[in-house]
């Protein structure tokens, strides 16, 4: 006949193994799915930045196509949203400053351009994105 105090030994090791075993589950889909994340965001950064140089080559354009004494190109600074394709989700807010220097007899205006691209709400948001990119153009 068999010990009392035997009864029962296999039922807690059982229930060990299944909360061990759920607890590396929970564990490997954690993982995972921070892992996931981090790609998305990283990937939404690269976006934001070419959004900026989208901003940058539009007040480029802006720039080149102002008139030769123009002391700010007409429109220059502004938001510029519906990008398009991948770039959809990002408003960029352009904005230009112009700063005038002589050269000879000759004035040369040098724009001081930055454009921030963001989506994702506000800041600290959790999928929030922002990327800055700055240039300066001379005319």
């Amino acid at each position: 006949m068999k010990n009392t105090m035997q009864r029962g030994f296999s039922l807690i090791s059982a229930i060990f193994l299944l909360v061990v075993i759920a607890a590396l589950g929970m564990f490997a889909v954690t993982l995972s799915t921070t892992q996931h994340q981090s790609q998305t965001m990283e990937m939404m950064g690269a976006r934001a930045y070419q959004a900026a140089l989208a901003g940058v080559e539009w007040a480029a354009y802006q720039v080149g196509n102002s008139p030769a004494n123009a002391v700010a190109p007409i429109g220059c600074t502004q938001t510029l949203t519906g990008l398009g394709g991948n770039l959809s989700a990002f408003s960029v807010a352009v904005s230009c400053t112009a700063v005038s220097a002589v050269e000879g007899t000759t004035t040369v205006w040098v724009y001081e351009v930055v454009a921030k691209a963001s989506a994702g709400g506000v800041a600290g948001d959790a999928n929030y994105t922002e990327q800055v990119a700055t240039s300066k153009l001379v005319k």
